[in-house]
């Protein structure tokens, strides 16, 4: 039986390429490709901020010292990187240079190069630089120690900057070989300029680059003839390294990671594969590059940009048609949601409903003469924050207010510390992160009190985050609560965040870093108990990421058992099955990113449901304050259960995890119908709303 694991990095490329697939399935809706594309971009400069910049610390690290943390050699592990990229990369360049552009120019849709515009589009981009751009631009002469002896300074690049990289020659025509670099101002200009009609099709839509808008006109900002700008970008180290964490003031270190975060190390130098030679050779030793740094493309980069990409209008059918969240058949229309959640559990499922419930439910409680107190963790907060302004407002209203922030919540920790700070400044209890541990678990607690002194608890227990942006966006179920052990056990969890507790020792949830995983354990050995002695036993788990060794070990001891295992995971998963192993998973990419947790265990007929915000990584059961609940509700236990299942039947978007049919779309068998679990899912509640 197999037992070796793919490496952590391999498994997440392999989800990238997952979003690759996307881009490049003509079923996708063309601008829906096109965000596929800056999705997968947008993932691939975040892996090289972190995972990258953290492989290549590793590499400095003595070789005893490496071999004694690490399963494998650092260097090795970022060739293998870069081998993948590579292919990854050329795969992207393919789906863009022969589907893209091609079926675009068939709904008459072009984007196109400086030396294509017409007169007219040439003159209307020539005074869109003198007026938009011109003032925005910097030119930099790049080092050269055989012209300015060191004279010259190296001009810093930030994280993610694109730049242009151009050799400039005397008006006498003589070239002297010298770079400039020229930053190009995507923030302050966009990325797209959208060029009028020409005559000959005055029916077209033009669109052209910021970037090659600067390369007609730079000549003229400049005065000197200019050849050809090549572009690049530059990837910066991103992660926090914060000496020493347990000592001094974590919040304060964190502040001043985040002022220097941009000062990071280069982890990826993308740059246009037309580059000549004593261009990309000078740009390697200046700005201090190793080869595996060094990543051709081609001629335009930062295709994260393309989130943005203009779309004419009478054009809708080249995006997915909208699916507005759908009303909550219990909340919609209830008097108080306070009573609601008090009489029976409520199921949010987003982004298929409406999440506005929960900046209203607390809302509601700040109004209500009786709640006194209002807890919540925020890992992940909204710029505009309708959860934040609503706590605000219960503490104008008199209510204690509790919230803890995770202050290290990657590329969020700006914001959340902004929110934090205002809620601190209104009079809130606001806590921070602790050195070593993150707190990702999403916790919302109210407390009410009676005139008689009697407590009533309302628990919010959600897999996804307080933000209204992302709620749109990831598919997430959220838990409303008041039966009063879990809300007890929800207090519990609150006093060990502010330090009341060592142990929470909860009666119902399962908390990492104390009982977690040891209870998931418990219930995989019940179910191979099951299985051993001739009952139908299974485990049906929904995770984004499978990583950590022990839960994997324990799944295919499972396996070999006769448990039955199915499991759907989105992103890194390091148990990659044989077609021998009783193990089956799928990964399902669609429209919206699919971001629960559910873990369900047969029971010898009685299914156990959980759901939460942990994944199954060394990092979620051993580093993180995660939650997972148990659910008593027979309906809810049901509800999800029937999610579970359209996600499972799913035969569009399902692509298998094994090790002879890795990321292969799963095939629809003759006389199956055809399921895609995210239209399923929101066709299912719509039926439940017509119903009610």
């Amino acid at each position: 039986m197999p037992t070796e694991l793919v490496k952590r990095d391999t498994s997440w490329l392999d989800f990238n390429a997952r979003v690759l697939q996307e881009a490049a399935d003509p079923r996708v809706p063309l601008y829906e490709r096109i965000r596929f594309l800056a999705i997968y971009s947008s993932n691939l400069d975040e892996f090289y901020r972190v995972r990258v910049s953290s492989l290549r610390q590793f590499k400095k690290l003595p070789k005893t010292e490496r071999r004694q943390l690490f399963d494998f050699r650092p260097k090795k592990e970022l060739k293998a990187i870069r081998r993948i990229v590579y292919q990854q990369q050329q795969e992207f360049g393919r789906i863009f240079r022969d589907e893209i552009l091609p079926q675009l120019a068939e709904e008459n849709i072009h984007l196109i190069h400086s030396d294509e515009m017409s007169d007219d589009q040439r003159e209307f981009a020539a005074k869109h630089f003198d007026e938009k751009i011109r003032s925005h631009l910097t030119l930099h002469w790049l080092p050269n120690d055989d012209v300015d002896h060191g004279e010259r300074e190296l001009p810093w690049l930030e994280d993610g900057q694109l730049c242009l990289a151009v050799c400039l020659r005397e008006k006498d025509g003589i070239a002297k070989e010298e770079i400039a670099l020229v930053p190009v101002p995507v923030e302050e200009c966009g990325r797209f300029l959208v060029l009028p009609s020409p005559e000959s099709d005055p029916d077209g839509y033009y669109v052209i680059f910021l970037d090659s808008v600067i390369r007609a006109n730079l000549s003229r900002y400049v005065e000197r003839d200019v050849d050809f700008g090549y572009c690049f970008k530059l990837s910066r180290d991103a992660e926090l390294y914060i000496d020493n964490e347990f000592d001094g003031d974590l919040l304060r270190k964190i502040e001043h990671s985040l002022a220097s975060r941009d000062v990071g190390l280069p982890t990826r130098f993308l740059y246009d594969g037309d580059m000549p030679n004593w261009m990309r050779k000078r740009l390697k030793k200046v700005l201090h590059l190793s080869k595996y740094d060094m990543i051709p493309g081609a001629r335009y980069h930062n295709f994260n940009d393309f989130f943005t990409f203009p779309q004419p209008p009478d054009h809708e059918h080249l995006a997915y048609a909208p699916m507005p969240p759908l009303p909550h058949p219990k909340l919609e229309t209830a008097d108080s949601l306070l009573e609601t959640i008090q009489a029976t559990d409520v199921l949010l499922s987003f982004p298929y409903q409406k999440y506005d419930y929960v900046p209203d439910l607390i809302r509601e409680a700040a109004d209500h003469p009786e709640v006194d107190k209002i807890r919540i963790t925020l890992y992940r907060v909204a710029k505009q924050s309708k959860v934040v302004t609503n706590l605000l407002y219960a503490l104008e209203k008199g209510k204690e207010v509790e919230a803890f922030v995770e202050a290290k919540a990657r590329f969020d920790e700006a914001s959340n510390l902004y929110w934090g700070n205002q809620m601190k400044e209104a009079g809130a209890y606001v806590r921070y992160s602790y050195p070593a541990v993150k707190v990702h678990t999403k916790l919302l607690h109210i407390r009410r009190r009676s005139a008689s002194g009697e407590e009533s608890h309302y628990s919010y227990i959600g897999t996804g985050n307080f933000n209204e942006k992302t709620a749109k966006l990831y598919t997430d179920h959220a838990l409303l609560t008041s039966r009063p052990g879990i809300g007890q056990d929800v207090e519990r969890v609150f006093d060990l965040l502010r330090g009341k507790l060592i142990l929470p020792r909860c009666n119902h949830l399962l908390v990492a870093p104390f009982n977690m995983e040891e209870e998931f354990l418990k219930l995989i050995d019940r179910e191979i108990a099951i299985a051993k002695s001739g009952g139908h036993a299974y485990i049906f788990l929904k995770m984004n990421s499978l990583e950590e060794e022990t839960m994997i070990r324990k799944i295919r001891e499972a396996a070999r058992a006769g448990v039955e295992v199915r499991m759907i995971v989105r992103g890194i998963c390091r148990l990659r099955p044989s077609r021998r192993e009783n193990i089956q998973i799928i990964s399902i990419i669609d429209r919206f990113l699919e971001h629960a947790r559910i873990f369900i265990f047969g029971n010898n007929g009685s299914e156990k449901v959980y759901m939460g915000s942990a994944d199954w990584m060394n990092r979620n059961l051993y580093r993180r304050v995660e939650v997972v609940t148990p659910i008593y509700d027979n309906l809810i236990r049901l509800e999800l259960r029937r999610i579970m299942d359209m996600q499972w039947r799913d035969n569009e978007r399902a692509r298998l995890v094994g090790t002879e049919r890795l990321n292969e779309y799963r095939k629809t068998l003759p006389g199956e119908g055809h399921f895609r679990a995210q239209m399923d899912t929101y066709s299912y509640f719509k039926r439940q709303l017509e119903e009610n």
